[in-house]
């Protein structure tokens, strides 16, 4: 018989060290999270497409697979209260709900002119995404405002 030689200690498993998760495919949530963050920029000039969606989208991604950029949104003047609200809270400003409901009006508005500009005659495919923004409207009004600071 012979004697095993004892192992030499090893790194932890990947599933002892924070942010684990992100493992093999950590470059999927990399970019996944600036592919969000590209599209919530666009959301600031763009009506119709949301903002604040991809940017918490992209806080969330970042967490699994980029430390650096997960840091940079969370001290960004601009977001990063946002994503701690929501982290912390689960809650939206009143700003931005009044904001994300004007664009959503906004947006209705537009449908419905271009609708009746041009003739449209499938009236569902004009009321389907306004009944979106109506529910997540609904849905936005619902959330808890965050504590004040």
């Amino acid at each position: 018989m012979h004697a095993t030689k004892p192992r030499p200690p090893s790194a932890p498993s990947s599933s002892a060290r924070p942010g684990a998760r992100a493992g093999r495919f950590r470059w999927a949530w990399w970019l996944l999270a600036y592919a969000a963050l590209g599209l919530g920029l666009l959301g600031v000039v763009l009506p119709g497409l949301p903002t604040v969606p991809f940017i918490l989208l992209s806080a969330w991604a970042a967490a699994q697979g980029s430390e650096r950029l997960h840091a940079w949104l969370l001290a960004h003047p601009r977001f990063g209260t946002m994503i701690r609200d929501w982290h912390e809270h689960g809650a939206v400003t009143r700003r931005s709900k009044w904001l994300a409901s004007g664009a959503m009006l906004a947006s209705a508005a537009l449908l419905l002119a271009t609708a009746w500009w041009t003739g449209y005659q499938r009236w569902w495919a004009v009321a389907m995404p306004i009944a979106c923004m109506v529910v997540v409207g609904a849905w936005l009004w619902m959330r808890p405002e965050p504590p004040p600071r």
